[in-house]
């Protein structure tokens, strides 16, 4: 069996033709399509997202506050310390869990705050997706710590987002009575 070979000649009037046939298509179907099929671009894009920014310049190099913040026994120290203990909001019997590695889980303040360790750079920075307790099962924030180098002590630039709203104020309060308070009591 031989395979044929056609010849296909397009003018251009059947390229017309197709043309306009596509945008009759193209037309129609976008004046078929349902009322609210799709969500206008200012319904889908969130203009009130609240964010956290702070900065705390701690007396220690960057290797102690990056242990404190990621080795379990260290930061159960800051726990102890936090106002959420002293003022009973927080319970101490469960112990600070905190894995080593990215990928891996955290709890602390008796597993009131929990979540996964997103990114570790020894010294640099830790990003974790972070959780509260009393949030909607599934809402995780992303949490971010960087330590810079500040004339022989350290700089944290500290950045939290994705939040639920409404909790910027409380979250922020909480930042500096739970962990930058403790960790300069510490580090000290």
């Amino acid at each position: 069996m031989t395979a044929r070979k056609r010849t296909v000649t397009v003018s251009a009037s059947t390229t017309r033709r197709i043309f306009i046939a596509g945008a009759s298509i193209c037309v129609g179907s976008a004046a078929l399509r349902a009322p609210g099929a799709f969500a206008a671009a200012d319904e889908e894009v969130s203009h009130s997202a609240e964010a956290i920014h702070q900065e705390v310049i701690l007396k220690a190099q960057r290797s102690r506050v990056y242990a404190a913040l990621t080795d379990a026994r260290l930061f159960q120290q800051l726990v102890l310390l936090s106002g959420a203990v002293k003022s009973g909001m927080v319970s101490t019997t469960e112990p600070a869990r905190i894995s080593g590695e990215a990928g891996g889980t955290f709890a602390v303040f008796g597993g009131h705050i929990s979540g996964r360790i997103v990114e570790l750079v020894p010294n640099e920075r830790v990003v974790q997706a972070w959780r509260a307790a009393d949030w909607t099962p599934g809402i995780y924030s992303i949490a971010r710590f960087e330590l810079l180098e500040n004339g022989g002590g350290t700089r944290l630039v500290f950045d939290h987002t994705g939040f639920p709203k409404g909790q910027a104020e409380h979250l922020a309060v909480g930042w500096k009575t739970n962990y930058w308070e403790p960790l300069v009591k510490t580090l000290a």
